[in-house]
């Protein structure tokens, strides 16, 4: 009985304090409705006024912070040319925290070649949920540098340290994802490859390069395309990042889920085609085996 009493004392310490640490935690929990911009640094002071009243922010209700270029080639240095990075910090984005399980949406303006399911796709590897995406800038560019505004407008909004990996990651996946657009001529089914690439890398684990490979190539089949070696490659160096990141895809799934607006359609729409595949294979065999079967009875007559 002594022994029973000092270990429901020892449990009721240890729930205590626990409790005690809950409220600590939550209270860096994101807020609902949370807004914070991201402006490029080299913006001009009537760009930057344009770009506010463009995205409907109010200075005293937002945060604004700063993307330098210096940031912009920290996370896309390794996968871009300095030409293609350039010298100037422009693009800008605007995060609003949304309420817990409704997903991502993302809208663009002056983004010519990254799309807004490139950036909801990378915007899931680094870890972002449950919020309304805007990337934006003064003038055409191809987009790439967004994401690191993104990241840096999240971290600010929820008050939570994305791991660095997870960016370099993101950020390389954004760059691959658009020169497979290129390739393929495609912005849509380069969405739909990654992200099937991504789901096969979680669900088979490879070990070696030659793994890795087997499964580009045979995600390439289903999609009916052929890869250059080069991109083969770069994949293949894609995966093994991503794949050290250890994500839970099924926590990964989730987020697709509740994606919102054409992204979703755009990113289910490998799934679903692959669910009418089996489909119409079943319908074949199914009718294959009847025809089978008659011509079998006509020939015992």
């Amino acid at each position: 009985m002594k022994h029973l009493k000092k270990f429901s004392l020892l449990a009721l310490a240890m729930l205590t304090a626990v409790a005690l640490a809950l409220p600590l935690s939550a209270s860096a929990d994101a807020i609902a409705g949370q807004t914070v911009v991201t402006l490029g640094k080299d913006l001009t002071g009537t760009q930057r006024d344009a770009i506010l009243k463009e995205m409907g922010v109010d200075e005293t209700q937002a945060k604004i912070i700063e993307v330098t270029n210096q940031e912009e080639y920290q996370y896309l240095g390794k996968y871009l040319k300095a030409d293609v990075i350039g010298r100037h910090a422009l693009s800008s984005a605007k995060i609003v925290l949304t309420e817990s399980g409704k997903g991502i949406s993302v809208k663009t303006n002056n983004i010519s070649t990254i799309t807004d399911s490139m950036y909801a796709n990378a915007a899931i590897t680094a870890g972002i949920k449950d919020a309304d995406i805007y990337v934006t800038a003064p003038i055409r560019v191809s987009g790439t540098a967004g994401l690191t505004g993104i990241i840096k407008a999240f971290e600010t909004a929820t008050g939570k340290k994305i791991d660095e990996n997870t960016k370099q990651v993101a950020n390389e996946e954004i760059v691959r994802t658009q020169e497979l657009a290129q390739e393929l001529g495609d912005s849509n089914k380069a969405v739909q490859f990654i992200n099937a690439v991504k789901q096969e890398v979680a669900q088979e684990k490879p070990q070696t390069p030659e793994e890795y490979r087997d499964i580009i190539i045979n995600v390439s089949n289903d999609f009916n395309i052929n890869l250059n070696e080069q991109t083969i490659n770069q994949l293949i160096q894609f995966s093994q990042h991503f794949s050290s990141l250890n994500i839970d895809w099924d926590q990964l799934a989730q987020q697709f889920e509740s994606l919102r607006g054409d992204i979703k359609n755009i990113l289910n729409a490998e799934v679903t085609q692959g669910f009418f595949d089996t489909i119409f294979e079943w319908l074949g065999d199914l009718f294959s085996a009847i025809g089978d079967f008659f011509t079998s009875a006509s020939s015992q007559k």
